[in-house]
């Protein structure tokens, strides 16, 4: 109940409306280990009650606009959503720790400051900075894993 209500308070203090796949899936992403693909949040929320799949790309995609949710890309171009902090702070922009094993999505408060230079007549409209490797908790030696 309470993490309905927080969900609910985050998405009116962005002057949204609160609507029931708004709430399931950002519920969903926060309670998620890993990343989730459209698939596999499509799969979890068909419990009687499914979200349309349009609706679903519209959801996740407004969560990432709001800084309420994470987008990667993974090593097969599969989209992968992940929910931003909970603390409800506007999600500022800052580089991401992709694990490649379980898929989780870390934040990383050193960001490099300045992007490239790009080159006469371009124009860039967003720049992302991902790190992609092995969190702590996958990248366990092989001696200490036995």
């Amino acid at each position: 109940m309470k993490e309905s209500q927080d969900i609910s308070r985050l998405l009116r203090e962005r002057g949204a409306r609160v609507t029931p796949a708004r709430l399931r899936v950002l519920a969903l992403l926060r309670g998620a280990e890993r990343g989730l693909s459209h698939h596999d949040v499509e799969k979890a929320l068909d419990d009687g009650t499914p979200v349309d799949r349009v609706t679903l790309y519209r959801v996740l995609d407004w969560l990432v606009e709001q800084g309420l949710a994470h987008k990667t890309a993974d090593e097969q171009r599969v989209f992968r959503f992940s929910a931003a902090t909970t603390d409800g702070e506007p999600h500022q922009a800052h580089a991401h720790f992709v694990c490649d094993d379980c898929g989780k999505v870390f934040c990383l408060q050193d960001t490099p400051r300045a992007a490239p230079r790009l080159p006469a007549g371009f124009a860039s409209t967003q720049v992302e900075f991902e790190v992609h490797g092995h969190c702590a908790a996958c990248n366990v030696p092989v001696e200490e894993a036995r």
